[in-house]
């Protein structure tokens, strides 16, 4: 699955309103959130928490600005703060009056919850940012991702039911069986084999692991900004 990322902050249009102590730690923040992508090899936390730090004092000046509250919650989320950052987004979504703001909130705030294993809720946040964008890709995209992790979800509890379910009627079977007759001898050569036939299953079952783990840790979540 191709990993896409697209964090661009639209510095211009963040810093074209506001007195100059506003202005001067919003681009402050901007700086150090640059910073803090310009290296895609690591997560650096250390910028993004400057970010966050710069973005907080200028909406002490200007509490209810949408452009800088969804940067700081950008900032929130890029330190691994999901929990803050579904708070955060979510609180834009509901005081957005634009569809397209709305779409962008809803975009992250699928995101965060993403992040949180909220599968559910995560697929509900990207249907309320395709109904205010219908055409975006990155949201499209991450919707199909997420459903079908869910999907993925729901086969393994599936799967999960039937082996309790067969294991409980086998035992059943076996208990029954053991009062009825002596148990069987098993031989030597039949041990082996039962032994590497359960070896091979469990080689199966860590590959397979093995390869759900590789294919979700590339998801496509794309995180919006301004």
């Amino acid at each position: 699955m191709k990993f896409l990322l697209m964090i661009i902050l639209t510095a211009g249009v963040v810093l074209g309103a506001g007195g100059q102590n506003e202005r001067k730690f919003v681009r402050q923040g901007n700086r150090f959130y640059i910073e803090g992508v310009r290296d895609t090899t690591r997560l650096d936390t250390i910028n993004f928490g400057k970010a966050e730090t710069a973005y907080r004092k200028a909406l002490d000046k200007k509490p209810t600005d949408p452009m800088w509250n969804f940067n700081l919650n950008n900032a929130v989320y890029k330190q691994t703060r999901f929990g803050d950052a579904a708070t955060g987004f979510e609180q834009l979504a509901n005081q957005a009056t634009h569809p397209e703001e709305k779409a962008r909130a809803y975009h992250n705030l699928g995101n965060s919850l993403l992040f949180q294993s909220q599968i559910d809720e995560s697929i509900e946040a990207y249907k309320k940012a395709l109904r205010n964008n219908p055409d975006d890709i990155e949201t499209k995209y991450n919707l199909a991702y997420a459903q079908r992790l869910k999907q993925q979800q729901q086969n393994q509890d599936q799967n999960k039911d039937q082996n309790k379910d067969q294991n409980k009627d086998q035992n059943k079977d076996q208990n029954k069986d053991q009062q009825q007759q002596p148990p069987p001898k098993i031989s030597k050569q039949n041990a082996e084999q039962l032994l590497q036939a359960l070896q091979n299953d469990e080689k199966k079952i860590q590959e397979k692991v093995q390869q759900a783990k590789a294919r979700e840790a590339k998801p496509a979540r794309v995180e919006k900004d301004w």
